[in-house]
């Protein structure tokens, strides 16, 4: 890192893993893991946001979740980011137009969870999303079926990579696309606080 900005070669790979982590789990680390094999990655950045313009609630704050995060991942190809924050961006579409103009020929890659993928047209400029950089979508078992049947899935079902051919990601073309069934921690981050398993101050959460 420098100045808070982790360090990216021309022609590197890079996965963008974004959400809240609110909080961070063993899901995460897992599906993190697993995509920078699956899709040829070098590298995998955790985006923790400063917060999610699709939920009305704000969560726990940054530090909390960048704290926890980093106590949880231990791997030196995954570094865990406030790069939004830094960035003062809040929209993917943001972020990704920032990361491109400060890193250029770096292969950013946008990795997420099948139940992204089944909403994803609701988020901002969402098909600059799919033509500036490759998506990589991971999903347990049985969360298929809505996700393929989504609207970004069938609007770009032409640029979908074969499961076979899910290594070539990182260094394909956008729009480029592939989904991915893999064996995952059973988890949520909305079940952990539902349970109790995380708590904090209340300052730092949106109010009902």
């Amino acid at each position: 890192m420098r100045n808070g900005f982790p360090y990216a070669r021309p022609g590197q790979a890079i996965g963008l893993f974004g959400g809240s982590f609110d909080p961070p789990h063993e899901g995460h680390v897992q599906a993190s893991l697993a995509a920078m094999t699956a899709f040829g990655l070098d590298r995998m950045w955790w985006l923790v946001t400063p917060g999610n313009p699709l939920k009305p609630h704000g969560p726990a704050p940054l530090e909390w979740r960048l704290e926890a995060a980093r106590a949880m991942v231990d791997h030196p190809r995954v570094a865990i980011t406030d790069l939004e924050a830094r960035l003062e961006t809040r929209a993917t579409a943001d972020t990704l137009a920032r990361l491109v103009a400060l890193y250029p020929g770096v292969r950013f890659v946008w990795v997420m969870g099948a139940d992204n993928l089944a909403q994803f047209h609701r988020w901002k400029d969402w098909r600059y999303i799919m033509e500036t950089v490759p998506v990589g979508v991971v999903a347990r078992p049985g969360d298929r079926a809505r996700a393929l049947r989504s609207v970004t899935a069938r609007a770009y079902r032409a640029y979908r990579l074969d499961g076979q051919a899910r290594h070539l990601l990182g260094r394909a073309v956008a729009p480029a696309w592939c989904f991915v069934n893999m064996p995952m921690v059973d988890l949520s981050s909305t079940e952990i606080r539902a349970r109790g398993g995380w708590s904090a101050p209340d300052e730092g959460r949106g109010k009902p």
